[in-house]
């Protein structure tokens, strides 16, 4: 199965970004080990980080209207400052692997799984009328 993973951004993350400080290139050379076991544990299919809200736009659909907003975005806690994706066996193993990472942050932070609909997902099923 194919997960994204998420992790999610901070309030610091989200006001000064990465800055190259000696902690942060700590945590980025035991984020790299962490990557390279992923890998070559065959678990990685793409990662990469995100650069804070602030740089972003948003557009929202209201019918055939668009109304773009400029970033900075409220909620930090709610917005994504970098993704993995994974091709793992099943959620319990993506739950082993994001227990191993390193704190992506010199704060508290959370990381989310998230499966990818597959083909068969999105198939009617007997029974249901559809």
């Amino acid at each position: 199965m194919r997960v994204m993973v998420l992790v999610k951004s901070t309030e610091n993350s989200e006001r000064k970004g990465y800055t190259n400080t000696p902690e942060e290139k700590k945590s980025m050379e035991e984020m790299g080990r962490y990557n390279d076991e992923l890998r070559n544990a065959g678990i990685s299919i793409t990662c990469d980080g995100l650069q804070p809200s602030s740089h972003g736009k948003r557009v929202a659909f209201d019918g055939p209207n668009r109304k773009v907003t400029d970033g900075p975005f409220a909620h930090p806690r709610e917005l994504v400052a970098g993704f993995w994706i994974w091709e793992v066996k099943d959620m319990d193993e993506a739950v082993a692997w994001v227990k191993r990472c390193p704190n992506p942050h010199p704060e508290p932070c959370e990381i989310e799984i998230r499966p990818f609909y597959e083909i068969a997902d999105l198939q009617p099923t007997k029974g249901n009328g559809k």
